[in-house]
């Protein structure tokens, strides 16, 4: 017996976009007009990952994705779906079938473009017809433009490659970010008067625009700081090859290791550069610690 009736949002919400925030809302208006609970079903990886063989970077971890639903939305109810092979190969309407029978599927929501099903071949036309056949509700939500441009997450990635955390905001419609727990790094910044927090990126997580940035930093505590940020391999101090965020909390004291942490990315404020020595990198550090000051400092940076 099915123990939810949902209205369920599909998609891969990949960054939870503000194309994505136009189909969970309108899940939650439905689910406040109904019986039915406001749902999101995603996948565990890309499907395009799979299907064509080539990785596709994701803009956050799953984690941070449904992190994110919950967060902004207050959606709780989060079906991630592992896709595999056999799911790739799962005939169109045996899908929508699926969603019905297992997770209570009364009412759908998509977006103008989502595929779904073997090859592709389900669209808007397909799962109308279907679920008219199994009597329950569709809606499909349309593009959503910023600039006359469309808002999607192959844009997104490409302004966080770039570093432009300010119009990746506007398209994402929040604040990029990054959760990891606290790892022990090389303690360089504590000889320097600045120590930092290590973090890094799971493995086919999209690696910002390496550089220097104004982040707020988010604790276990519950507690909010602003920090400065440097994603990059560390030219100055041994280029190991290894890609890392470290993050200087600003005005704060504490050991984190252990503990998971998330950065919320505002604006790049300088490339990563390779210095002479340790002196002009600890000279860098507090001008890079004063301009992220000064970005918190003016409203417009809140």
């Amino acid at each position: 017996m099915i123990e939810k009736k949902r209205v369920i949002a599909l998609g891969f919400f990949d960054g939870v976009h503000v194309g994505h925030s136009a189909l969970l809302k309108r899940v939650l208006e439905i689910g406040g007009e109904t019986n039915l609970v406001p749902s999101v079903i995603s996948f565990d990886i890309q499907p395009l990952s799979l299907v064509s063989d080539s990785v596709v970077p994701l803009i956050n971890s799953p984690e941070d994705r449904t992190g994110l639903i919950r967060r902004v939305f207050g959606i709780d109810d989060i079906i991630v779906l592992r896709f595999d092979r056999i799911t790739a190969c799962m005939p169109w309407d045996d899908f929508i079938d699926h969603l019905h029978d297992e997770f209570g599927a009364r009412h759908l929501v998509a977006g103008f473009n989502f595929k779904f099903g073997a090859g592709g071949k389900g669209n808007s036309k397909l799962l109308k017809r279907k679920c008219g056949e199994l009597g329950i509700g569709y809606e499909i939500v349309p593009e959503v433009k910023i600039d006359g441009i469309t808002v999607s997450s192959t844009y997104i990635r490409e302004l966080i490659l770039e570093g432009d955390m300010e119009r990746a905001g506007a398209f994402l419609g929040h604040r990029h970010v990054l959760t990891d727990t606290v790892r022990y790094g090389y303690r360089l910044g504590s000889t320097l008067g600045t120590p930092t927090i290590n973090m890094r990126f799971q493995d086919n997580v999209l690696v910002p625009a390496f550089g220097v940035y104004a982040t707020r930093v988010y604790l276990e505590d519950g507690s909010t700081h602003n920090g400065v940020t440097n994603i990059g391999v560390r030219p100055t101090v041994g280029n190991s090859g290894d890609i890392t965020a470290e993050t200087h909390i600003l005005n704060y004291q504490g050991n984190q290791y252990g503990h998971q942490v998330r950065i919320v990315f505002y604006k790049r404020l300088r490339p990563e550069l390779e210095f002479d020595n340790i002196s002009c990198l600890k000279e860098q550090i507090i001008k890079d610690c004063k301009a992220a000051f000064d970005y918190f400092s003016d409203e417009k940076g809140l």
